[in-house]
């Protein structure tokens, strides 16, 4: 018998150990991931309206591409449906903020994950209220339903490519206020960790301590800041806390501000920190890796990383500096 809640194992021999059941229906080990890597085309001075609607149109091709290839979970870069518009500062991009998840875009892609019974992480601007804003990622499931999102939790703000360009994120973004969520979808259990939120392990051990299999990280990035650091950070997360990470990246220069280059190079990292699917650096792609959730727990049997932790001496890293 099909035990119908979540996480179950099913009942019988060693050999079904990484077997679980959800909804009364078998979970496969191996699970196609979909990660979206793309340009945006559109100059910075038009409309936002002409952003979100030519990027949207954009991204639901794509997000089809990954179906049909196989995929049964897809991410999208940070903030989607749009520039990175975070180079400058300008009240204008405050109206490219939705409520989530009430607004149209979120709603508009809960229709289409029913439509390919696919999870998407849909990373887009967050209002809450009259004017809160916060990069998030809301997660939906394969049929449709809205299980959650994430508020990026570290927010930059550093200049970057001369001509007062940056990543102004303070202008545009309050940090995140959901903690570190785990969500049980269809296919996995999936954790967000958005852009520079990567450069803080503490995060990324709390996603593993919840329960995540795979971790997403969309991401906005420039070649002369971050890129010696891009196959760096998120395997050594993947192998720390036993499981797989998908990284995204947008390609091509964005005008007016042209920062610099969004280099891409997309990835999906194993939990021993081996790339199984990696993208190019300037072309719109979709890439297809596979997880494997036998591989997880062969590693979290492996290496006991999270058995020989001590919590208890890492107080000092909870407390505020003076």
């Amino acid at each position: 018998m099909l035990l119908d809640c979540p996480g179950t194992k099913q009942p019988g021999s060693a050999k079904d150990d990484s077997i679980y059941f959800r909804g009364g229906v078998k979970m496969a080990d191996n699970v196609k991931i979909g990660l979206i890597q793309a340009s945006h085309d559109v100059d910075g001075s038009e409309p936002v309206a002409v952003h979100k609607e030519k990027a949207i149109e954009k991204h639901i091709k794509l997000v089809r591409e990954a179906a049909e290839k196989g995929a049964r979970i897809v991410c999208l870069q940070e903030i989607f449906y749009g520039p990175y518009f975070c180079s400058e500062q300008n009240t204008k991009w405050y109206d490219a903020a939705e409520e989530i998840p009430d607004g149209p875009t979120t709603k508009l892609f809960q229709e289409l994950a029913r439509e390919l019974g696919i999870v998407i992480v849909l990373p887009i601007y967050e209002r809450e209220g009259i004017a809160t804003y916060y990069n998030t990622a809301a997660v939906l499931d394969a049929d449709g339903t809205y299980l959650g999102k994430y508020r990026k939790q570290h927010i930059p703000h550093v200049a970057a490519g001369g001509n007062g360009c940056g990543f102004w994120e303070k202008y545009y973004f309050k940090p995140g206020n959901l903690g570190y969520p785990v969500f049980d979808t269809a296919y996995a259990k999936i954790g967000v960790y958005i852009c520079y939120d990567r450069h803080f392990p503490e995060g990324a051990r709390l996603l593993g301590l919840n329960g995540a299999e795979i971790v997403f990280n969309p991401s906005a990035t420039v070649a002369g800041l971050s890129e010696y650091l891009w196959k760096l950070e998120q395997p050594a997360h993947a192998v720390a806390n036993g499981y797989y990470v998908g990284a995204i990246n947008r390609v091509g220069y964005e005008g007016p501000w042209n920062m610099g280059e969004f280099y891409g190079q997309s990835y999906l990292v194993d939990p021993k920190g081996s790339f199984v699917a990696s993208a190019s650096r300037d072309k719109d792609e979709v890439i297809i890796g596979e997880m494997n959730k036998k591989l997880i727990r062969e590693v979290r049997d492996t290496w006991q990383f999270y058995r020989d932790r001590r919590p208890e001496t890492y107080s000092e890293m909870t407390s505020l500096l003076p």
